[in-house]
């Protein structure tokens, strides 16, 4: 115990201070406890001192003398013991009164009294009056106390229940069988719903458990203590004080020794520090010692006078002397103790201290960090990164690290970077740096147990891509391999597979392996690489990802919602950036296997890029133009799997191989005209590919069988003719106007006049042409003759008789058109002079009516009737009320007048007059047809505006 040291972490606090004079007489017992502290006179009054030792207010409790006083935690109320001495032969004059401090009651005008809840009297006939040597009380659920009560005599009195109502229970404790020691302690332990009772008398320690009926007694040690000399610590121990040793005693019996010389006046246990008044054998003065028994120093040492009474309270440890002084001693904060510890260079204690004393981590980190310098400085530098090492989570790790960044110490800063990793705590950058120390060492078995955690199961407690980049720059690809597998880094282990080591089968398999989605975008990120070098392979997975297995009936088994997570494989198009080949072929195949993609259209647009492009390239038509200017760069001078360019072949490539090339484009158009026929089939409204596209590129490749099909299938006749004029093929040209010219197929006639025109401008003899020509505008009665002559003329190299029977055959049938308009107009004159003669007679002449039978009902006619000038007779009776027309001629006159009114809206309706002249073979004869029924000359012509 000599070698503790002695250190200042208390200091005096309020010097000079005393019990108030209003207590006059000696202090008999005090107590703290609520902010306050209650003081017992032998004149019987209780004081309740304030923090600044004031008297808050006294009273007078008993009649003699305060013998034992306790303040409660759990309720503002004061249990004491005393003498009212009031003797009687019935009764003691010791009692137990409550008071409730909360309840203040005047006694006069100048003094105050707590409202005194009940007064117990001690001793009874059962339990005989003795002298009390010790007091304490136990707060169970309030309102129940258990109070102990020793006597001189090695009886405990125990009372226990709800005190203020009187509802208690007594009984009686021994502590040794036919002694009579007085009890000089006594001490409360409370375990769950256990209580135990230690008991203390100058020779014995006993442990009574009171939740065994009746209470046990167990002798824990033969020695014991005397009264002032017995204190209860924090963890419920009991502590003794004898001149050779401070004794700790736990339910089991004797627990740590302290060896403290000297007799022990007051015991006490303060924030988990020992208070030891001793008295020194050979001046016999008292000294306060303040131990520190977890840290194994003496934290103060004072000399202090004749102490009454030793107390705590508002956290100072507080001393009543003999003469009413009062030493208050309160501790130093944190800070000042480290200082003072620092300055000496006792981190190890500081260290101690701030652990023992549960301040928080970061006071605690700083304190390491100070040793950990104070080590580094005197180049101890494993001791000191065995301190930095336990600041991690609290000081910046750059801190340590900056230290320890020479190559020398390279083996410390593995260390940290270890120890941060472990706790989760490491950034991008300590990854970096810890596997750079690694590679740098060539400590493989490290590297392994760090990438690896020794069975390879766990979290991973690094940067994944960092971890992976440094073990590639390093050359550990295995290394950095495993990181990505365990990771589920799909695309980085396929990166290092396809990159670093070229193991194209092995990054084929594993892609196989993943599930459908990731395969899905491993194949997209690397898919060029793998069908630069194992094309058949990867259209083999890409097949597999697109076609669902390429099970059919899976497929049609699946519902939407599934089809849609299935991959199309326009988004693997850019990885055959230059293998268009084995594009065409995966595209090829996928259609094979799938009728119904919903990317069909995208599908056949690219593949009929590929089947009609004369060098066979990477589609761009159809694909996204930023993708084309993305890899132009990159297509430019690379030749692709097949053998061919995206450019112009060089020169020397002639002979065989240009027969080659040759014969694959037409292979290839042939496949590109199939395409477009059985993707567009006459049951079909629109194509299964975008028509414009298709007609850029039959257009740009020149590929007139494409352009013909799409043109038929557009209705664009013109645009037919015109690609046989661009070819100069006079038979294909016949045969086309035959096959769309014919109006009776719902062809357009029109075309025998835009060939005729042809012709006619075509500066050579074509005579056989035209004549052929003639005969389907005469049969189709396209033009008429003098527009035929009119163009013809314009050929010099056509003679007369090319068109001379032509002439002859429609001079002869105008004439006969002639003669048959010259009979219609004689008789229409005819009918007209006689429709004038009837209208003058009806006017000048008077009209006879001679029927004799009603035109309705047949009988005789008799009057009234009525006559119309139409020659029909009626009776009245036959006729409707109000009937003005003749009920026989009323239908055929309304019929007239609705068809006049009808012609008379037509004149006003321009779009249908401009219809029927453009449908119209012959346009004069709609105009004359207009005339004829008198619609155009009585069509009104607005005026203008202003006029």
């Amino acid at each position: 115990m000599y070698q503790w040291r002695k250190f200042e972490f208390f200091e005096e606090k309020a010097a000079g201070r005393g019990v108030p004079g209003e207590i006059a007489s000696r202090v008999s017992c005090c107590s703290g406890g609520r902010g306050r502290v209650a003081v017992g006179c032998d004149d019987g009054t209780v004081g309740l001192l304030d923090r600044g030792f004031r008297l808050s207010y006294g009273f007078q409790a008993y009649a003699s003398s305060v013998l034992f006083l306790q303040q409660l935690k759990q309720r503002n109320v004061l249990i004491t013991v005393g003498d009212d001495d009031q003797p009687s032969s019935l009764s003691s004059a010791i009692c137990l009164k409550v008071f409730d401090l909360d309840k203040v009651q005047e006694e006069g005008s100048s003094t105050t009294s707590p409202f005194c809840v009940q007064i117990l009297r001690i001793f009874t006939k059962q339990f005989p009056q003795a002298k009390i040597t010790s007091f304490v009380v136990l707060e169970e659920a309030p309102p129940i106390l258990l109070i102990a009560i020793g006597l001189d005599n090695g009886s405990i009195y125990c009372i226990k229940g709800d005190i203020a109502r009187e509802r208690i229970t007594r009984f009686m404790l021994q502590v040794e069988d036919g002694t009579s020691l007085p009890i000089t302690g006594l001490g409360f332990r409370v375990e769950g719903q256990a209580h135990q009772l230690f008991a203390v008398t100058p020779s014995s320690i006993t442990l009574f458990s009171l939740h065994d009926h009746p209470p046990r007694r167990q002798t824990l040690d033969q020695i014991g203590c005397e009264t002032n000399a017995v204190a209860m610590s924090d963890r419920m121990d009991l502590i003794i004080g004898r001149p050779e040793a401070v004794y700790f005693y736990e339910i089991d019996g004797r627990g740590p020794c302290w060896a403290f010389d000297g007799e022990k006046k007051f015991v006490g246990w303060f924030r988990g520090y020992l208070l030891c008044i001793i008295e020194d054998q050979r001046s016999r003065k008292n000294t306060l010692n303040v131990y520190d028994l977890k840290n194994r120093l003496i934290a103060h040492s004072m000399p202090v006078g004749d102490v009454s009474h030793l107390v705590s309270e508002w956290g100072y440890i507080i001393l009543i002397m003999s003469d009413k002084k009062i030493l208050c001693i309160g501790e130093k904060d944190m800070e000042s103790k480290l200082d003072m510890l620092f300055k000496k260079n006792l981190y190890t204690v500081a260290i101690n201290l701030v652990q023992s004393q549960q301040a928080d981590p970061a006071s605690t980190a700083e304190v390491l960090r100070k040793y950990g310098d104070h080590l580094y400085g005197k180049q101890e530098y494993d001791e000191a990164m065995s301190q930095y090492i336990h600041t991690i989570g609290h000081l910046e790790p750059s801190y340590v690290i900056q230290k320890f960044l020479d190559a020398k110490r390279i083996y410390n800063l593995t260390n940290y970077l270890e120890k941060l990793h472990d706790r989760g705590l490491a950034s991008k950058d300590h990854t970096t740096l810890l596997l750079n120390c690694y590679t740098k060492l060539k400590d493989v078995e490290k590297l392994n147990h760090f990438i690896k955690d020794e069975d390879g199961v766990g979290e991973i407690k690094f940067d994944v891509e960092t971890a992976i980049r440094v073990c590639r720059a390093a050359g550990y690809h295995e290394h950095a391999m495993f990181v990505a597998k365990k990771a589920g880094r799909h695309e980085l282990y396929l990166k290092i597979l396809l990159e670093d080591l070229g193991r194209y089968d092995e990054a084929l398999q594993y892609i196989s392996s993943l599930e459908a989605n990731q395969a899905g975008l491993t194949v997209k990120e690397y898919g060029k690489i793998l069908v630069e070098h194992r094309p058949a392979e990867t259209v083999e997975i890409l097949l597999r990802l697109c076609t669902d297995g390429g099970d059919p009936m899976t497929r049609r088994g699946s519902n939407s919602m599934h089809l849609l997570m299935i991959p199309s494989p326009m988004d693997f198009v850019n990885i055959f950036v230059h293998s268009p080949k084995h594009l065409m072929e995966f595209l090829e195949n996928y259609t094979k296997a799938v009728k119904d993609s919903p990317a069909q259209t995208e599908i056949h647009n690219t593949l009929l890029e590929l089947y009609i492009s004369k060098d066979l390239s990477f589609p761009s038509m159809s694909q996204e133009n930023g993708f084309e200017e993305q890899n132009s760069k990159e297509r430019k001078g690379k030749e692709v799997a097949n053998g061919y360019k995206s450019g112009p072949r060089e020169k020397g490539n002639l002979g065989k191989e240009d027969m080659n090339v040759a014969k694959d484009i037409v292979d290839r158009q042939r496949k590109g005209l199939a395409l477009l026929k059985s993707a567009w089939t006459s049951e079909m409204d629109d194509p299964l590919y975008d028509v414009d596209l298709a007609l850029i590129i039959c257009n740009a490749n020149a590929f007139k069988d494409g352009l013909l099909f799409l043109y038929e299938k557009l209705k664009l006749f013109k645009e037919v003719i015109s690609c046989y004029k661009q070819a100069h093929d006079h038979e294909g040209l016949i045969a086309c106007c035959k096959k769309l010219g014919d109006s009776s197929q719902g062809g357009d006639p029109s075309l025998w006049g835009d060939l005729l025109k042809y012709f006619s401008e075509l500066g050579e003899d074509c005579s056989k042409e035209v004549k052929e020509v003639l005969t389907y505008i005469e049969k189709e009665d396209v033009l008429p003759p003098i527009v035929v002559l009119e163009t013809l003329s314009k050929n010099p190299c056509l003679t007369l008789s090319v068109v001379k029977d032509y002439i002859a055959r429609k001079l002869e049938q105008e004439s006969k058109l002639i003669e048959e308009d010259r009979k219609s107009i004689d008789k229409y004159q005819d009918e007209t002079e006689l429709m004038k003669r009837e209208i003058e007679d009806l006017k000048t002449n008077a009209k006879v009516f001679q029927l004799s039978k009603c035109t309705a009902c047949t009988f005789t006619l008799d009057l009234p009737a009525v006559h119309f000038m139409c020659m029909h007779s009626f009776h009245l009776r036959c006729l409707g009320d109000n009937e003005k027309e003749c009920p026989e001629c009323a239908p055929e006159y309304r019929s007239v007048m609705e068809a006049k009114q009808k012609l008379e809206h037509n004149a006003r309706d321009h779009d249908l007059f401009f219809r029927q002249l453009r449908g119209s073979k012959d346009g004069f004869s709609v105009v004359a047809d207009y005339f004829s029924k008198g619609i155009v000359s009585k069509t009104a012509i607005p005026p203008e505006n202003g006029r």
